[in-house]
């Protein structure tokens, strides 16, 4: 039992000195992964393999995110539960009518699917919401202006990224083209996320938040300028 209690404390005592280092080690591996991969999908012999490894670089940006989110209380549970169920069954609904976005199907890259849209989906919807509205929060604007301006920064995000996703085997548009329709969904449904977001009492001071955002930014802006 000494010797248990003698390693529990050691143990303790190395989480209390790394503690300082955490955000700084956080934000290393996010962008670490986000540059290996940027550079995988562009310079390697093998983007495919690069592909293939999407899932879990985005399950990694998830865990870095939401582990630094404090106070995991009921409140956040049910928004987190939300916006992902609601962001996922947006996009079946997209998929199987052709409504809210326009008509696309997705491909292999993201990983195992349900009603033919890949389960991260949900996640990811989760991410961008989540983080543009930290960065909106920011400003001193009026709470409805805040969600606004997050639901653009979604859809200036999402202009970036359609073309890569099209490129990599993300999903495809029926005749390779983008309508405007989707941009316009992305702005309803994202708009309405925020407002969410800004009216439920969940802790919204989350310091990697911004950077996630930043970093993805920073990856489909390259990709998108490289293709």
């Amino acid at each position: 039992m000494p010797d248990t209690i003698q390693t529990q404390r050691a143990a303790t005592s190395i989480l209390q000195k790394l503690h300082p280092y955490a955000f700084s080690v956080a934000l290393f591996v996010l962008v670490l992964f986000h540059a290996v991969g940027f550079w995988g999908l562009l310079f390697s012999n093998d983007p495919e393999y690069f592909q293939t490894l999407t899932p879990m670089n985005l399950l990694l940006t998830y865990a870095l995110l939401f582990a630094f989110h404090k106070r995991w209380n009921s409140t956040f549970i049910l928004f987190a539960v939300v916006v992902a169920v609601a962001g996922f069954m947006a996009e079946v609904v997209g998929i199987h009518t052709g409504l809210l976005f326009g008509n696309y199907s997705y491909g292999a890259a993201l990983g195992t699917k349900l009603f033919e849209v890949p389960l991260l989906i949900g996640l990811n919807w989760l991410m961008l919401v989540y983080t543009t509205g930290h960065i909106a929060n920011y400003t001193s604007l009026h709470w409805l202006a805040k969600a606004l301006l997050a639901a653009l920064l979604m859809v200036g995000l999402d202009f970036f990224i359609e073309p890569v996703a099209m490129r990599f085997d993300f999903w495809s548009w029926n005749g390779d083209r983008i309508p405007w329709s989707n941009y316009i969904g992305w702005l309803g449904l994202s708009l309405l996320l925020q407002v969410y977001f800004q009216r439920t009492a969940i802790y919204k001071r989350n310091r990697l938040a911004p950077f996630v955002y930043l970093v993805q930014l920073v990856f489909f802006l390259g990709l998108y300028l490289f293709i």
